[in-house]
Formats: structure tokens, C-alpha cells, sequence
């Protein structure tokens, strides 16, 4: 693979460095549903999303799951690699939300390389001060957007995402996202059904009016 389409600081490594990298890389193919870090397996490394998508969440004591960030082709995962900063301890759960392909960077020789670089310090906090932002603006949302504005941003998120107003994803997948329950989407989606705004069926919410919705969101 092309490290240089990841990482912006390629050029800035010496030739030593780089081919510790590439020698020391490893490509996965994984499948859906795969847990790639949960805290309590050993710290991975840094997660390059070659194809698929990736999503971190936080799992809470009662088993209530809320989506932090997500990650698609070309986009960097550090949740994986908290371990090579002694001061960020992070309690995610890193999975693969599709089938996907990943690069991984291990652990041990990204610290190594952020311990004699100083470009790779720099990069690498600028991941956690965006993995700091995503937390706080989740907090944000949880705290003082109403969900009905919260569902409606995500379904117009998903639709995003997937290129289709047909979304196919149960509730419960919806209320593993937002970190609420699902019967709480369930009765908010009826009423955006009710509302003309989505159209439900088993397993599949389909946005029939899509002005609504951003309208809700505004």
C-alpha cells in the first residue's frame, strides 16, 4: 500500500523509518461485526482504513452502546492506539462496521517513531485533539439537542454515508449509535412516519421527505 495516501507526514520520516513501517505493517481483511480493541485486548496500533468502515463507541456497565466517531477509506483510527500515550487512557470499543480492509501500524513501533520524531509527535496530537473533539461534541449532543432532532441528523448522516434514502438498519443498530434505547427510536420514527418523513418497514427505514428532516435538524 501507499503510505503516503495516509499519512500526511510520510515525506517528513527518514528512509530508515519508512521501511520500518512498511516492513513492519500489517493488511487484514475483516469481517463485519469484528472487534478489532475493546480496552481489554492488548493496545493494536494505529488503524488504516484501506476499504469498509470502521466505528468506535463507548459501551457502558448496563451494555447501552453510543457511536463516537466512524472511519472509512483513507481515514486514521487512533482509539486502537491509545496505549502509546501513557496520559490518554480510552474505555472504546473499536469494530468493524463493515467488511473492510485495515493497515495496522503496531503499537510498539509508533510510539518508537513518536518517541524520535518530531513530526509524528505533532501528527499524533492532532489525532487525539480530534478524538477530543468528537467526545465533546458527542457530550454536546447528548446533553442539549433533543433526540428527535439527534435521530433526524443521524438518518440524514446515514443516507450520507450509505449514497440511498433507503436505510437498511434495524432500530436497535439506530439506538446502539445514538446511545438510546430503542424503544425510544421506535417511537420516534413512527411519529416521523406519521409526519410523512420516513417510511418503515422490517429492518429498513426509508426517508421519503428529506426537507423535513433538515428542517427538524435546523
Amino acid at each position: 500500500m501507499n503510505f503516503a495516501d495516509y499519512l500526511p507526514i510520510w515525506n517528513e520520516l527518514s528512509s530508515q523509518q519508512k521501511a520500518h513501517i512498511e516492513s513492519a505493517s500489517e493488511t487484514r481483511k475483516v469481517s463485519k461485526g469484528t472487534i478489532l480493541y475493546n480496552g481489554n485486548i492488548d493496545c493494536l496500533g494505529l488503524v488504516l482504513v484501506c476499504s469498509g468502515q470502521i466505528r468506535a463507541y463507548i459501551l457502558s456497565d448496563e451494555g447501552r452502546e453510543v457511536t463516537i466517531s466512524r472511519f472509512f477509506e483513507y481515514d486514521i483510527c487512533f482509539f486502537s492506539a491509545s496505549c502509546v500515550m501513557p496520559s490518554m487512557q480510552f474505555n472504546i470499543v473499536v469494530e468493524a462496521e463493515k467488511d473492510s480492509e485495515i493497515c495496522i501500524i503496531p503499537a510498539c513501533l509508533y510510539k518508537n517513531l513518536m518517541d524520535e520524531s518530531m513530526p509524528v509527535m505533532s501528527y499524533s496530537n492532532k489525532l487525539i485533539s480530534g478524538s477530543f473533539s468528537d467526545l465533546m461534541w458527542l457530550v454536546e449532543q447528548i446533553m442539549w439537542k433533543s433526540i428527535d432532532k439527534r435521530l433526524a441528523a443521524f438518518l440524514l448522516e446515514e443516507s450520507a454515508v450509505e449514497g440511498s434514502n433507503i436505510l437498511p438498519i434495524t432500530h436497535e443498530k439506530i439506538g446502539n449509535h445514538m446511545g438510546t434505547a430503542r424503544e425510544v427510536v421506535t417511537r420516534m420514527l413512527k411519529y416521523f412516519q406519521s409526519e410523512g418523513m420516513v417510511k418503515l418497514t422490517r429492518g429498513t427505514v426509508e426517508i421519503t421527505d428529506e426537507g423535513k428532516l433538515r428542517d427538524l435538524c435546523e
